[in-house]
């Protein structure tokens, strides 16, 4: 018999079959000594609003500190003034806490770090490590090389430690223009990993940082900024995704030739994993910059975006999240989730939770010709059939109602149960009722459809004869009016995210529907991130933005329907 060994080379068994890679490296790493307190970090760099491929991240960092009993900080890449902002720092922090990863007091900024980079700067340059180089950003790129061919040597290459030290000193004290002098690390161009031919390590660039001011004009590169703030705050695993595989050699050179660890299998230790991808949303920073600087959607928390914010307003849920990553794993290799595994999370976070209300959202009027005029009764409704501990309500009752549109037909087709002429259908919890004929407006659609009623189905039972067809309704004089925003994918899956002929995506036109709807009187004190099932037409939000108070709206976080089974 073979044996089947994981990525450790460690013989599986029981044990560690339920374990996903990464953490048998932390295991692994405690047992031999190598860190005693696991701490890790979540690591974005403030240019945005963060996407749900970043809960992944944030959730699975937070986790393992959380489950070897270690500390989880969070940190702001702030190494490029050029594209980062205040708000996306506040954007990010209330994010990582809304999603329930806890850094208490731990909120770090990279370029809190500037004064200790630049000090390491100046060491490898002493170590003969680093030079100045004057070659333009393109020449630096042609000298680079290819994958196939090595690069060749900048010609400053070999200038001396004490010119380095001068003119790197030159450099932050802004005796250079933009551009026209790097500071490189001195490796190898003959590296078969290009991220090792001599990478810029320091530019200069004469910018105000929101956090530093005009401290200073020059900054360092995200690789070797990373790997120091990784060390000053004594992370033990550096997770991040797989792109950055690549450029772990140079992780551990900066940590080597910097004097924070020996060996690379040291902490802190970079480890990767794969990328969560969704089918059929954006999730690129730059094209959701350009969807909310066109005015495609209205800002970065649109809720048919898929950042967190936007997941937050639409109505999804921290725990709907974390099912999400867990049903999702940790692996090595690039995979795809569809939306629908994402829908499925809401609704099995929600089911149990949420009181399923009555609203016409796409509404009609319902005459009940011989129920009497004047005449309004409390009907005893289920807050939550699933879940007896919800309780009950009433809800008022009388001759005129709005149900919804499709729940009439005037030639229906064969099974359909619910409402036609002549068809007798359970109006939920109150009464049968007939159909006996229905009026059309100018434009040919039905405007009021009338029927009976027998009272001797009240509570919606009869003992000697049964109804196929049941269906929601609201009191007409109690209901209240609400917006309900109907979503569909912003991207048009047919045609395929991008434009191929010149690059622009393929917005769905019809990604919102806005309907005028009618609610039962219990929704009227909803606030903000209030949550119901609407029944029969599935989970909704109240908006936080647009919501006033003489104005609800609601965004439809999913259907009921789901195309998702658990494996």
């Amino acid at each position: 018999m073979n044996e089947i060994r994981n990525v450790l080379g460690e013989e599986m068994n029981e044990e560690n079959t339920s374990k996903n890679f990464i953490e048998m490296i932390i295991e692994k790493d405690l047992a031999e000594g190598r860190c005693s307190t696991v701490i890790t970090r979540f690591p974005p760099e403030p240019n945005g609003y963060l996407h749900i491929g970043h809960a992944k991240s944030i959730l699975l960092n937070y986790g393992l500190a959380k489950k070897y009993g270690g500390k989880f900080n969070l940190r702001f890449d702030d190494t490029n003034p050029t594209k980062e902002k205040t708000e996306f720092v506040q954007s990010i922090a209330a994010d990582v806490r809304w999603l329930g990863a806890e850094f208490e007091d731990r909120l770090f900024f990279a370029s809190n770090y500037f004064e200790e980079m630049y000090r390491c700067a100046v060491r490898l340059i002493e170590k003969g490590k680093a030079f100045v180089c004057d070659l333009s950003a393109d020449e630096i790129r042609e000298y680079r090389g290819t994958l196939t061919e090595p690069g060749k040597e900048s010609p400053y290459r070999n200038r001396s430690v004490e010119e380095n030290l001068r003119l790197f000193e030159g450099m932050k004290n802004g005796e250079f223009e933009d551009g026209s002098k790097v500071l490189r690390a001195k490796i190898d161009m003959a590296s078969p990993n290009i991220n090792m031919r001599d990478p810029v390590i320091y530019r200069v660039a004469h910018m105000t940082h929101h956090n530093t001011g005009d401290a200073w004009c020059i900054y360092p590169m995200y690789d070797f900024a990373h790997p120091i703030e990784d060390a000053v705050e004594g992370i033990t695993h550096s997770i991040c995704t797989l792109e950055f595989e690549d450029h772990r050699p140079l992780y551990d050179w900066v940590l080597i030739e910097g004097g924070y660890k020996k060996t690379p299998e040291d902490t802190p230790k970079q480890i990767e994993f794969a990328k969560m991808y969704l089918t059929n949303v954006v999730t690129g920073k730059r094209y959701i910059k350009k969807l909310v600087e066109n005015g495609t959607v209205d800002g970065w928390d649109d809720p048919r975006l898929v950042t967190i914010a936007a997941l937050r307003r639409r109505g999804f849920t921290p725990e709907s999240v974390k099912l999400f990553m867990d049903l999702a794993g940790v692996s090595k290799a690039n995979s795809s989730a569809e939306y629908a595994m994402f829908e499925y999370c809401i609704r099995e976070d929600l089911k149990l939770k949420k009181n399923r209300v009555m609203v016409a959202v796409n509404p009609v009027k319902l005459v009940i010709d011989n129920y009497p005029d004047g005449v309004t009764e409390d009907i005893t409704v289920s807050n939550n059939p699933e879940n007896p501990d919800l309780g009950t309500r009433t809800v008022p009752f009388g001759k005129e109602l709005y149900i919804d549109r499709e729940d009439f037909m005037v030639e229906p087709p064969k099974k359909y149960f619910r409402l036609f002429p002549g068809n007798e259908v359970r109006l939920m919890g109150a009464y049968f009722v007939t159909c006996t004929g229905y009026e059309t407006g100018e434009d040919g659609e039905v405007s009021v459809i009338h029927a009976t009623y027998d009272p001797a189905t009240k509570g919606g039972e009869c003992a000697d004869r049964k109804v196929k067809g049941t269906i929601h309704w609201v009191y007409a004089k109690s209901a209240v009016a609400v917006t309900t925003r109907l979503y569909e994918n912003l991207i048009d899956e047919e045609k395929g995210v991008y434009n191929e002929e010149d690059g622009s995506m393929n917005i769905n036109p019809n990604s919102v529907t806005v309907l005028t709807s009618y609610a039962e009187p219990s929704v009227k004190n909803a606030k903000a991130y209030d949550s119901f099932q609407f029944l029969r037409n599935g989970y909704f939000c109240v908006d936080y933005k647009d919501t006033t108070e003489d104005r609800l709206v609601f965004n439809r976080i999913c259907s009921l329907k789901s195309g998702y089974k658990p494996q």
